[in-house]
């Protein structure tokens, strides 16, 4: 849509979000009304109350004008004594038909809130974006995995791709291609993940750490937030000195440990608390 409209004003990106929330507002509909050449993007039926103030502009009865919209936003259509109002004071027939096809109307001060919180983030985005990846993948990484996801933007392109190309694509593999394509623009980002760390890493929050993210105990998949706290409250009251060490005060299991050897986090630990005496 942003592409196909190319807006460069606040009301215009208003537009295009309520454009963007219903059937019948876009495709079938205003798409082909700007595409065609009929009317601008500032003319169309955008938001529902565009045709609220339209009608009147145009002379029509502010009370019909209203239940007009109420009826367009319903999904409900035009009436026969809508249809007469809006002819009688020349009104386009393609908004008039643009009316018929609308099946749902977005308020426009949905459009603001959205519009408006959309920009804070991509202000956010474009200036602080170690900050923006970490609280983003802190809050909605569902299809992150660190045990996967530590990779290269020649890797990532090929997964992303692998998936596109999927026939059926599983919630699974949508979650994480859309983790993939925010990790593959970090990276071109210059913005590095760090592997989970006995130490460093927090129970579930990404941190900044260098400019980079170190990740969290629970990104790794089939980690638990409860062996996470475990190992967390176990190594504030003093180091591992083993990985038998890590099992017995982290009340991890051998699949867990497992999990992290695999993941390189426990390197450099010992496997017992055994001494060698030769």
């Amino acid at each position: 849509m942003l592409e196909e409209t190319q807006p460069d004003t606040m009301e215009e990106l208003l537009r295009i979000s309520g454009l963007s929330h219903g059937p019948d507002v876009w495709l079938g509909n205003a798409q082909e009304i700007i595409a065609q050449g009929i009317a601008t993007l500032s003319e169309c039926v955008c938001c529902r109350d565009d045709i609220m103030n339209y009608l009147i502009s145009m002379g029509c009865a502010p009370k019909l004008s209203f239940t007009t919209m109420e009826s367009v936003r319903k999904g409900k259509g035009l009436k026969p004594e809508m249809e007469k109002e809006m002819n009688d004071h020349n009104v386009p027939n393609w908004f008039m038909d643009s009316c018929r096809k609308i099946k749902y109307m977005f308020p426009k001060g949905h459009a603001v809130a959205y519009v408006t919180m959309s920009l804070r983030v991509a202000w956010y985005k474009l200036h602080f974006p170690s900050a923006y990846y970490c609280a983003y993948f802190t809050v909605r990484g569902d299809g992150f995995d660190a045990a996967t996801m530590l990779l290269d933007p020649d890797t990532c392109r090929a997964r992303i791709r692998e998936i596109r190309n999927m026939d059926k694509p599983s919630a699974k593999d949508k979650e994480q291609q859309t983790s993939l394509e925010l990790v593959l623009e970090m990276n071109m980002r210059g913005i590095r993940f760090l592997p989970v760390d006995l130490y460093k890493s927090d129970i579930s929050h990404f941190r900044i750490e260098g400019g980079n993210l170190r990740c969290p105990f629970t990104s790794l998949g089939g980690l638990g937030e409860s062996v996470a706290v475990s190992i967390v409250s176990a190594r504030e009251q003093a180091p591992f000195v083993s990985i038998e060490d890590l099992s017995q005060r982290g009340h991890v299991g051998s699949s867990i440990i497992e999990l992290l050897r695999q993941h390189g986090t426990l390197e450099g630990l010992d496997e017992t608390s055994q001494i060698s005496m030769f």
